[in-house]
């Protein structure tokens, strides 16, 4: 059966890809954009099964309205994918509370609007999928990254809230957690706090760390996410990427490993 979507940030990345190939298999969508220009080629090739919508992400009474304007549109909606965001490059001593708020502000609060408008469509109907875009960088962090991190492990925890909450209505919720992919996150859509020479040695080590994996592009990830938004029990969380496999499965054998050798002092903590 063919599904409705409501995808965010669909101008470029990840959401567009998921918008095209959804439109592609014959599916409907909602795809936002803070400018609506960049989906023109798509309406013309797709007609009225997709719905440009006009949306920034941090205003949420907008982010209602326009889940409230695609649901009256289609009739329904199947998958919300809260997509939108940015990355900020900054080290924590670099972050302005600007820089902080900002990053906050779209990241987090514009996925927790999305969703808040959502759901109560979704529990009525007795179906559908909340699907966040988190990161590798919600399951570990790493230099020069801090509020970037901060925002997707803030959305890694309320999401999981969320599944608890809204498992008894037949809604799901998955994180997706991609590695690093060919997309301008680190690129034209980053946002740089001003450096301090303190740590240049280390944001050079780092950026030439970055520099030397070869990443996919965008495409090479609609399979995954379209089996998990057509399983019949998606999983939680969805790591993208090899790469973001490794890196999860070894943080979590270092945190165990850690965990076991501390378990005493934890245990003792059970006791006055």
């Amino acid at each position: 059966m063919s599904k409705t979507w409501f995808i965010t940030g669909t101008s470029r990345g990840f959401g567009r890809s998921w918008t095209k190939a959804a439109l592609e298999r014959g599916d409907k969508v909602a795809a936002t954009a803070r400018d609506t220009d960049s989906l023109k080629d798509l309406a013309e090739q797709f007609g009225d099964a997709l719905l440009p919508i006009a949306l920034d992400v941090t205003d949420r009474d907008a982010a209602f309205a326009a889940v409230q304007r695609a649901h009256e549109h289609f009739g329904r909606l199947d998958v919300v994918v809260n997509n939108a965001g940015y990355g900020h490059f900054g080290f924590i001593e670099e972050l302005t509370e600007a820089e902080v708020r900002a990053q906050l502000e779209t990241n987090v609060l514009g996925a927790l609007w999305v969703t808040q408008a959502a759901i109560p469509l979704l529990r009525e109907q007795g179906s559908g999928h909340v699907v966040q875009i988190s990161s590798i960088g919600g399951v570990g962090a790493f230099a020069g990254l801090g509020a970037y991190h901060a925002s997707k492990w803030a959305l890694e925890g309320f999401s999981e809230a969320l599944s608890h909450e809204v498992a008894p209505f037949g809604v799901k919720v998955t994180l997706v957690e991609p590695g690093g992919y060919a997309t301008d996150w680190s690129t034209d859509s980053a946002v740089h706090s001003e450096p301090n020479p303190a740590y240049q040695q280390l944001r050079e080590a780092r950026a030439a760390q970055r520099g030397s994996y070869v990443t996919p592009g965008p495409d090479a990830t609609v399979a995954a996410v379209f089996a998990a938004v057509d399983a019949e029990n998606p999983p939680l969380r969805l790591l993208l990427s090899g790469r973001a496999y490794d890196i999860a499965q070894n943080l979590y054998a270092e945190r165990l490993k850690t965990w076991a050798e501390w378990e005493d002092a934890t245990r003792s903590a059970d006791h006055g």
